[in-house]
């Protein structure tokens, strides 16, 4: 029997039947369609978002990495450390200044590089020099051998027992030049980092470092989980090391939501181009810990030298945990503006050291009882005002940039020297200061080698970390009384010119009020003291630096020709020809003013100063050109104003030197402006010449003179400076002649004159009159 409905054919009814199914089967695949492409392009999409920003964030990684791999700033270095017997410093400063170099200090010296330190030697093996790979001792000696028990006695080769006279050790690197960031860095290889500093900063920025592919999941969901349990307020410690390197190095500061994407990207491309050692050596070089002043301080390395004044090789466990604790922040684990936090956070890393591994209990419970000792030592130590002015001379002179070593004429012993002679000097002028309420001074030096020109130490004030502006550079001054030996030496320069033989270092010149008329105006001036001497010898009133007896010379010598003189110098403004010129009423530098004493010492001839001696660039010298010395004044005429101011030193303005126990040849002048806004004084040897400046920024009356100021901040300096080194004279040129005169009369001397000096005189200008005041009277 037909199943079929009535009226209903076969072929009507089996297509009914198959039509309703398909239906149903075509919205099954529709939604399919639907859900692969609802799923699957924006998954195609992002995988090529996520593939275009991968390939640009490598390009852009690889383009800076070019750069970062290789070193790109200028690196200053001072000239050759030299140990010399008899040089007056003492075992600790010793071992500072081989810290600086970075030798380290171990139990037995064996290897180039390194040094023990003894009950009374130090035991060395440079690797550089002469000596290199050579055991030598530095003994000093004792309180019984000499009265000043900090000297260096002898210097010896441990295995032939042969001793020396002086030692030459390695170039010091004062810094990476300072960047236009104003950052100051250090680069070294991962290799010459110790391995505790290592550890301290994986054991507590990133412990499983070597083991994640640049961001590490594990990290993160611990993370989460601890601010998701309510163990942290913040969520901290998800970013890796090479995170870190990424967001500090190659993205900018902002806050953008694509930032921590662009973050995970750029550091797995990082890691897939270099090693995992590499990236921590870029992060330790560059990681940020903080502010010193101005500057911000970038790497461990740099660290290592700020915070406790040593080279990276020699930290000690407690020193590296120290750093790696300032790493979270840098504010507020500063080991000098919160140092209980810095204590705290380092015992933290020590701790974690311990839990990863990497020290034993015991020696993180040891080290976390050591006390937080961070170094005295300062940015002044790197002497920041003397790279500002290196940094400004390749900029303006040489116009170089870019990774070139820069070897400069800076010595590092008298730098630190000058350093402390100002700050100590300070310190007691600061005490003078309070007592008037007036506010604390500024101070600058210079110190030269007038035979080369070379500038051996440079201080531009009393704080860089306070203010960059450097004085000894920058600050134009008033050079008061120290213009005076160039008026006696346009004085004799005339005289030698037109024959004449009345004006000598003799001659007698009226010291009394006087008033001057010049263009329809009257000028009268005074001596510093208000005293007068009545007739005066020119050599003693320029040892007491009487104004009206220069005001007087420089009248009889005319003005135009003083001015003349000075723009042949080539220092400061050139000055106006008016009677003040006579007391140095014109501005100029303290750089400015040690470059135009060169002239005495090198008897005429001016000595250009000079800060860099040589520049290399990849492996090839940049060439330099020196400016030569010029000639401005005759030997004889120079040497009779230089040896006249010896007189300044001897029995001067400038005795007190002498009472302080310097006890070199030497000559000098002090200078003070009116109303004693400005105080200087300016003495050499043949060897070194130094210029102090003392005064307040705002140009504001200092109070102070010369001599009271400048002159005690100079004698400590010369005094340290010159320990150890031999006696140097001045040598008279052809043509003088020394004749004993009487002092008072400047007359041949007699038997009778109770006061007898033996003058120097240009052959033909000797005096012919015998004293007439010192006679004998029946």
């Amino acid at each position: 029997m037909s199943n079929r409905g009535p009226g209903l054919p076969k072929t009507a009814a089996g297509v009914a039947t198959s039509r309703g199914r398909p239906k149903a089967g075509k919205r099954r695949r529709g939604w399919k369609l639907y859900a692969l492409l609802g799923v699957g392009l924006p998954l195609i999409v992002l995988s090529l978002v996520t593939a275009y920003y991968y390939v640009t964030f490598s390009r852009m990684i690889d383009a800076r990495l070019q750069g970062a791999m290789q070193r790109a700033d200028p690196r200053v270095f001072a000239r050759p450390f030299e140990v010399r017997r008899g040089q007056a410093v003492s075992a600790q400063q010793l071992v500072d200044r081989l810290n600086d170099l970075g030798y380290a200090n171990r139990a037995r010296a064996q290897s180039p590089g390194e040094f023990t330190v003894g009950r009374e030697a130090i035991a060395i093996m440079p690797r550089d020099g002469d000596r290199r790979g050579e055991l030598l001792r530095i003994v000093f000696a004792s309180r019984g051998k000499t009265l000043d028990p900090t000297g260096i006695d002898h210097i010896e080769a441990v295995a032939t027992k042969e001793k020396f006279h002086e030692l030459t050790l390695d170039t010091p690197l004062i810094t990476a030049l300072i960047t236009s960031a104003r950052e100051k860095r250090r680069d070294v290889p991962l290799a010459a980092i110790p391995p505790h500093m290592i550890k301290a900063v994986l054991a507590i920025e990133d412990k499983r470092f070597y083991e994640h592919a640049g961001i590490d999941p594990i990290g993160i969901v611990s993370a989460v989980w601890e601010y998701v349990s309510g163990g942290r307020a913040r969520m901290r410690g998800a970013s890796t090391l090479t995170q870190q390197l990424i967001k500090n190095t190659f993205l900018t500061p902002d806050r953008a939501p694509t930032r921590k994407f662009k973050e995970w990207l750029m550091s797995i491309a990082l890691e897939r181009r270099l090693k995992k050692d590499q990236v921590l050596e870029l992060y330790l070089n560059d990681v940020y810990l903080g502010h010193r002043g101005s500057f911000a301080i970038r790497g461990v390395p740099e660290a290592a030298r700020l915070f406790f004044g040593k080279d990276i090789s020699n930290l000690s466990l407690t020193e590296a945990a120290t750093i790696a604790g300032v790493i979270q922040s840098p504010p507020r684990h500063s080991p000098f503006n919160n140092p209980d936090k810095s204590r705290d956070r380092r015992n933290v890393v020590l701790v974690a050291m311990a839990s990863a591994g990497f020290i034993s209990a015991d020696a993180s419970a040891r080290a976390g009882r050591e006390p937080l000792q961070v170094a005295t030592r300062s940015l002044e130590n790197e002497a920041p005002y003397f790279v500002d002015y290196i940094s400004q001379e390749l900029q303006d002179r040489h116009k170089v940039t870019g990774a070139v070593d820069v070897y400069t004429t800076l010595d590092v012993h008298l730098q630190k020297i000058a350093q402390d002679a100002v700050r100590d000097g300070l310190v007691r002028i600061d005490a003078i200061l309070a007592r008037r309420k007036r506010q604390p001074a500024q101070a600058a030096l210079v110190a030269i080698d007038p035979r080369t020109g070379d500038i051996l130490a440079l201080i531009g004030g009393r704080s860089y970390n306070q203010s960059q502006y450097n004085r000894a550079t920058s600050a134009n001054r008033q050079p008061g009384s120290v213009f005076k030996p160039f008026v006696y030496l346009a004085a004799f320069e005339q005289a030698y010119a037109q024959g004449r033989t009345d004006i000598t270092a003799a001659t007698v010149v009226m010291d009394e009020p006087t008033t001057w008329e010049f263009n329809s105006q009257t000028w009268t001036p005074s001596n510093y003291d208000g005293e007068y001497e009545g007739p005066i010898t020119l050599r003693r009133a320029l040892a007491l630096s009487r104004n009206i007896a220069a005001i007087k010379v420089a009248e009889t010598t005319g003005y135009d020709e003083v001015a003349g003189l000075w723009r042949r110098v080539g220092a400061g403004t050139p000055p106006r020809p008016y009677p003040s010129i006579a007391l140095g009423v014109f501005e100029a530098t303290p750089m400015q003013v040690a470059s135009a004493y060169t002239l005495f010492p090198n008897y005429g001839a001016i000595r250009p100063l000079r800060a860099i001696l040589r520049m290399v660039t990849g492996g090839n010298e940049v060439q330099i050109e020196h400016a030569q010395p010029r000639t401005v004044a005759r030997p004889d005429t120079t040497f009779l104003v230089m040896n006249m101011m010896r007189s300044v030193i001897n029995e001067g303005t400038g005795a007190g030197a002498r009472a302080a126990g310097f006890s070199r040849d030497a000559a000098g002048k002090s200078g003070t402006t009116n109303d004693l806004r400005d105080a200087w004084f300016i003495g050499f040897t043949p060897e070194l010449l130094t210029v102090v400046w003392v005064g307040l920024d705002d140009n504001q009356p200092l109070g102070l003179s010369g001599t009271q100021a400048a002159l005690p901040i100079w004698t400590t300096f010369m005094k340290r400076a010159l320990s150890g080194h031999a006696n140097g004279d001045f040598q008279t040129p052809e043509g003088i002649s020394l004749v004993d005169i009487d002092r008072d009369t400047g007359m041949l001397a007699t038997a009778l004159c109770p006061r007898i000096f033996k003058e120097a005189f240009i052959h033909g200008t000797e005096p012919a009159e015998v004293c007439t005041l010192h006679i004998f009277r029946p």
